[in-house]
């Protein structure tokens, strides 16, 4: 049981926390929470204890870039499919200087 609910709970964690970047509205404001969250000292696990501590840190720290890289692709899909593909080729003469 004890297992099925940590389960849940950080599928929870992740499926909120990932619903929250993918909103343009709300993108910026989750990204510098969790970066707030990660350098401030004061924690919901506090990194004093050994394990516990780091794993929250780490587990918001991965879901974040996750979710970032996961956003930059999708951009850069976009702009490359948007780009015109046929661009007309110019030549030019070389003219020297002297």
């Amino acid at each position: 049981m004890k297992r099925s609910f940590l389960r849940a709970f950080t599928s929870w964690i992740y499926t909120a926390l990932r619903s929250v970047i993918r909103n343009p509205k709300y993108r910026g404001w989750a990204i510098a929470g969790s970066l707030v969250y990660l350098l401030n000292p004061f924690d919901l696990a506090p990194d004093a204890l050994p394990i516990v501590g780091w794993i929250d840190d780490g587990l918001l720290a991965t879901i974040v870039v996750t979710e970032v890289s996961q956003l930059l692709v999708e951009r850069r899909k976009t702009k490359k499919e948007q780009s015109p593909t046929d661009a007309a080729t110019v030549d030019i003469k070389a003219m020297p200087l002297s």
